[in-house]
């Protein structure tokens, strides 16, 4: 069985680059709006959980803004990361492994939403002293990771149609 053809892809390279050339934009990198939202929501529900428990363990513990805030974020990266890594480990890849992918899937998306959601909420007034029992700590924050997912879609759709990001991850579903 002759394989060269795969090897050199020559002739599907030639292909693809024809298909590619009528193309612009958005439907030139292939990657979906719904792909990209799909990728950022998965981002934003391990951010959410990081950041509200993060919210929940500085208020109930009577910690100020700024601690408060460190312990959301750096909960929100470690939970943002670890549905990655948990995803990838499941496919085969070994710790180390999976931790490259996690970081490499994940940093802008968390980064981008961490900055936009806490940037919000350090703007609506009276947010941050708001208490758990507050509507308006709820709204801030809820307000925040919408506003969030908004903005960090296009971010991911970006990413994605150039092979970064949540690219890195679909390798390996």
């Amino acid at each position: 069985m002759d394989h060269s053809a795969h090897r050199t892809g020559t002739a599907h390279d030639q292909a693809a680059r024809q298909a590619d050339a009528g193309r612009t934009g958005p439907e030139r990198d292939g990657v979906t709006w719904a792909a990209a939202a799909k990728a950022t929501l998965h981002c934003l529900t391990g951010c959410a959980i990081g950041e509200i428990l993060g919210m929940v363990i500085g208020t109930a513990l009577m910690w100020g803004n700024v601690p408060t805030m460190v312990l959301a974020i750096a909960l929100a990266f470690l939970f943002g990361y670890s549905f990655t890594l948990f995803a990838v480990r499941r496919a085969g890849l070994d710790f180390r492994a999976a931790v490259k992918v996690a970081l490499a899937a994940d940093t802008v998306s968390i980064a981008v939403m961490e900055l936009v959601d806490n940037g919000i909420i350090a703007l609506v007034p009276g947010a941050l002293d708001a208490h758990l029992s507050d509507a308006l700590f709820w709204t801030a924050l809820l307000g925040g990771f919408a506003v969030a997912f908004v903005i960090t879609t296009p971010v991911n759709k970006w990413m994605i149609g150039r092979g970064k990001g949540h690219a890195v991850v679909h390798a390996y579903h």
